[in-house]
């Protein structure tokens, strides 16, 4: 029987983003993530829960990530959860931490005055979501081909920015 390990969050960052280089210069941010949710008790008064999660992105995802998000930012994110486990060095006690690993991150709200969303996929999705056409040469410089492919014709004619 087939498994589904995916989450899909869409909440507001508690804090600016944390990024760090791997020594091969490839990057990794970490943001916090709130959730909240809404109801009525049986009295009739609102009751609120908030949750926080802990995602990482990797790769052109994180560097977007510490580039364009901020606290208080609204984020729409998917990702799988992941448990990692660890030694407390004060303790020595084994230790685990679940969080979510980022595969797709999205903006929303957008900037004062750029309105609508922006959508970056992350390296490993081949461009799903993205503006298509990126990885042929028929649109980069020096390229073959007659069409203008993944580049400025190519675009939806709704873009936000």
């Amino acid at each position: 029987m087939a498994s589904v390990n995916k989450v899909i969050l869409v909440g507001n960052l508690g804090r600016d983003p944390e990024v760090r280089y791997m020594p091969d210069g490839s990057a990794i941010a970490n943001i916090s993530v709130a959730t909240t949710d809404t109801w009525k008790d049986k009295a009739g008064t609102k009751q609120e829960k908030t949750e926080w999660h802990r995602v990482s992105f990797f790769g052109k995802t994180a560097e977007i990530v510490a580039q364009y998000l901020k606290k208080g930012s609204q984020v729409y994110l998917e990702g799988r959860i992941q448990t990692r486990k660890w030694q407390d060095k004060e303790t020595g006690q084994d230790r685990f931490s679940t969080e979510i690993v980022g595969d797709r991150m999205q903006m929303l709200g957008g900037r004062a005055g750029a309105g609508g969303d922006v959508d970056f996929p992350s390296q490993d999705s081949g461009g799903e979501g993205g503006f298509g056409g990126q990885g042929s040469a028929a649109g980069k410089p020096g390229g073959k081909g007659g069409t203008n492919v993944g580049g400025f014709d190519n675009f939806p004619d709704d873009v936000p920015f």
